[in-house]
């Protein structure tokens, strides 16, 4: 937050708003990273599911801005401190040297940390629309939260048959 700007929350609509704003800048960004994560990948099926994930995630954004009319609201960015932080900390494994089995390692950690970060906040959002009684802003949500998880569970299935086996051989 802005040195003259304060966050009010009056209700819990304020609070779901609050929340799609900064998800909307998270899948933003990361539409914007994602790119360079799969680039940057060794492993075939991480450069695929990179890329895959990257067109899930432009369905995220158009999902969200649907969600923001869905509620009366323009769509609106905030910017998302922590997947800052997150991109941020991938950074150095982009630009890392070594063998390639353990870049793709590191790849899936920080890749997983993003996914957790986003399943959380799509979780809360959820919950949010569904007591305010937004069924189909719910729905949507979900939507996006069940391909988050699964995007997770991908991860973790690389990392366990092959990433991870062969950087231990290293």
């Amino acid at each position: 937050m802005g040195l003259f700007t304060t966050v009010r929350f009056n209700d819990l609509r304020d609070l779901l708003l609050d929340q799609l704003k900064d998800l909307y800048d998270a899948e933003l960004r990361l539409t914007e990273a994602l790119p360079r994560m799969a680039e940057a990948a060794q492993a075939t099926e991480l450069k695929s599911a990179f890329e895959s994930h990257l067109q899930e995630t432009e369905h995220h954004v158009q999902r969200i801005e649907q969600v923001f009319h869905m509620i009366g609201e323009e769509p609106e960015r905030q910017t998302c401190d922590a997947m800052k932080g997150l991109l941020k900390e991938g950074e150095h494994v982009l630009d890392a040297e070594g063998d390639m089995s353990v870049r793709d390692a590191a790849l899936i950690a920080a890749a997983q940390r993003v996914e957790h970060y986003e399943i959380a906040g799509y979780g809360s959002a959820r919950a949010f629309a569904q007591r305010l009684g937004l069924e189909s802003v719910a729905a949507l949500l979900q939507q996006t939260l069940n391909e988050e998880g699964n995007a997770d569970k991908l991860l973790t299935r690389i990392a366990e048959s092959s990433v991870n086996v062969q950087a231990s051989q290293r």
